[in-house]
């Protein structure tokens, strides 16, 4: 029982300090631990500690009845005193086994937590990482867009312009136009007045031939 108590109670303290330092055997140890964990584990651990807490007290009852012997004896015998010894050397060592378990179990509770709380950490700095990067890469884009505006802007103004220029060289062209009109109805009438001048210039020429042709006659006669 003693040399049992001793394995354990080593063994647990090799656990804790392989459990206290980042090695490959920590989390082969982490390991063992979350199978034990799962399933049936729990209920097979729960049974091992009460019966080791049935033992402690067993101990502890029988350092009583023997220091309630020596009491009424008032003496104390060899045989009794190794007995008292034994059962106190079991008593302790089944206490530090049990404290050695629990520290056990809390220091992989911590671990456990740790590292979850480490993923969760990476899980959040890639999404800010990824947000920082949206952000980034959508200022560029939005730089883009302002400077793509900006051009458009420009184009605009410049088509604005040349559209002003063409409206002042249409309105130019069409007062040209209206001048033109006026000036080839100008032409046109003038040109029917000449058309009568010489219309009304060979009617008197002919009345004038005709006048002296008659003249002509009659002195021939």
């Amino acid at each position: 029982m003693i040399h049992l108590l001793f394995t354990v109670v080593f063994s647990e303290m090799a656990m804790i300090i392989l459990m206290s330092f980042k090695t490959p055997l920590r989390k082969l140890i982490i390991m063992g631990l979350d199978r034990v964990k799962r399933g049936r584990g729990p209920i097979v651990v729960k049974t091992v500690a009460a019966t080791v807490v049935f033992l402690l007290a067993s101990s502890v009852y029988s350092m009583v009845k023997i220091q309630n012997r020596w009491i009424e004896d008032a003496a104390s015998n060899p045989t009794d005193q190794i007995l008292m010894a034994k059962h106190l050397l079991e008593a302790t060592l089944m206490v530090s086994a049990l404290f050695l378990a629990l520290m056990i179990d809390r220091l992989h509770h911590y671990i456990r937590e740790l590292r979850i709380r480490r993923k969760t950490m990476e899980a959040v700095k890639k999404q800010n990482q990824g947000f920082e990067d949206a952000k980034a890469s959508g200022f560029d884009e939005i730089k883009a867009k302002e400077e793509e505006m900006a051009t458009l802007r420009e184009k605009l103004k410049q088509l604005e312009s040349d559209i002003e220029t063409k409206n002042k060289d249409v309105h130019a062209a069409e007062a040209n136009a209206v001048a033109l009109r006026k000036q080839s109805e100008g032409f046109l009438l003038e040109y029917d007045r000449l058309l009568e001048e010489n219309q009304n210039l060979r009617n008197r020429l002919r009345a004038l031939d005709q006048s002296l042709s008659r003249s002509g006659s009659k002195k021939n006669t």
